[in-house]
């Protein structure tokens, strides 16, 4: 029988040696991974600052949940081509060829461009409430009606060019908290409206990714109590100047809401 102290040793030493090997296969894990993070600009990091010289336009932020993933994780390759203002047709036209055999995680988030939700976003905002209705209203039929088949577009695209990755199709997150307080801003029913496309939209994006065999990663629960007018901090910008980075989730946005969502996808 081993002596308390002996005892107490082993059981030390196997611990450490446990942990040793559980971060040297988290470590391998890491280096065998080739990331490759497609998508709009709530992937690319609009809103939330410290933009990459190189990406002009596209405004790809060091702040995005991507860039804070590959910061967290330092896979063997990482591959940034997401854009501000992509809709489908430009993540299969502009971005795909980042994809390749090896590509081992891929994540993704379209479909409001083309859903027209920053356009039904700007009539709610500055016009009338029976405007914003019929916005939204035009923006979640083009969601149920058309971009089913945009997405299944994309998402065969993407296991086409990749088809060894894990794929993580992200949605987007209500922008307004129902009941909340601001000093300005628009009004509950407009408020709810927009929720409801949101809604609208992670429900079509979630069946597509799903019928494609891809995670669906759901950022709606996370960023409760931190929308706009939320009682919280708020992760995502009102209006603001550049008036681009509207409605966009802010840095915080991404480090507490988005990334920790991919993180448990990925």
């Amino acid at each position: 029988m081993l002596r308390p102290a002996r005892a107490m040793s082993v059981a030390v030493t196997a611990v450490l040696l446990s942990l040793t090997t559980l971060v040297t296969a988290g470590s391998a894990h890491a280096a065998g991974v080739n990331y490759v993070a497609l998508g709009d600009s709530y992937a690319s990091g609009l809103g939330a600052g410290s933009y990459t010289s190189e990406s002009g336009s596209c405004k790809r932020s060091t702040n995005a949940y991507a860039y804070l993933w590959k910061n967290a994780h330092a896979p063997s390759s990482f591959s940034f081509v997401a854009c501000a203002g992509a809709r489908t047709s430009d993540v299969l036209n502009n971005q795909l060829s980042a994809l390749n055999s090896s590509t081992t995680l891929v994540s993704v988030s379209v479909g409001g461009n083309d859903a027209g939700f920053a356009s039904a976003m700007q009539t709610c905002v500055l016009d009338s409430e029976s405007a914003c209705l019929n916005a939204i209203a035009t923006a979640k039929n083009y969601a149920t009606g058309t971009l089913p088949g945009k997405l299944d577009q994309v998402y065969s695209a993407i296991h086409a060019k990749a088809p060894n990755a894990r794929v993580v199709v992200l949605g987007y997150p209500h922008l307004y908290k129902v009941g909340g307080s601001c000093i300005f801003g628009i009004g509950d029913t407009k408020r709810s409206a927009i929720n409801s496309a949101a809604d609208t939209l992670d429900d079509v994006i979630a069946k597509r990714a799903a019928n494609a065999g891809f995670a669906f990663g759901d950022v709606r629960s996370i960023f409760r109590e931190h929308e706009i007018c939320g009682s919280s901090t708020t992760w995502l910008n009102s209006t603001t100047l550049p008036v681009e980075e509207s409605y966009h989730p802010k840095a915080a946005g991404h480090s507490g809401g988005f990334l920790p969502v991919f993180t448990a996808q990925a």
